[in-house]
C-alpha cells in the first residue's frame, strides 16, 4: 500500500513539474516576443533619429557655408574697394 501511495506522489509531483514547466515556457515565449518587438520599434525610433541628425548636419554645412562665403566676400570687398556684390563674382 505504500508502494501505491508513493507512486501516486510520485506521478502527481511529476505532473505538477511539467505544467509548471509549460507556464514558464509560454511565459519566456512572450518575454521574448516582447523583447523583440521593443527591439524593432526602437531600431525604427534611432533609424528616424539618425535621419533627422543627417539632415540637421546637411542644412548646418549649407549655412555655414554661405556664410563663409558672405564673410569672405566682405573681407575682399574691404581689401579691394569693391562692393560685396563684386566681390562675390570674383
Amino acid at each position: 500500500m505504500r508502494k501505491i501511495i508513493l507512486a501516486a506522489a510520485a506521478g502527481v509531483a511529476a505532473l505538477t513539474l511539467s505544467a509548471c514547466s509549460e507556464k514558464t515556457e509560454d511565459a519566456a515565449a512572450e518575454t521574448a516576443d516582447s523583447a523583440a518587438a521593443d527591439a524593432s520599434v526602437n531600431a525604427d525610433a534611432a533609424g528616424e533619429a539618425v535621419d533627422n541628425a543627417a539632415s540637421g548636419v546637411a542644412t548646418a554645412a549649407a549655412t555655414g557655408s554661405e556664410a563663409a562665403t558672405d564673410a569672405a566676400a566682405a573681407a575682399e570687398s574691404d581689401v579691394q574697394g569693391e562692393s560685396t556684390t563684386e566681390a562675390k563674382k570674383d
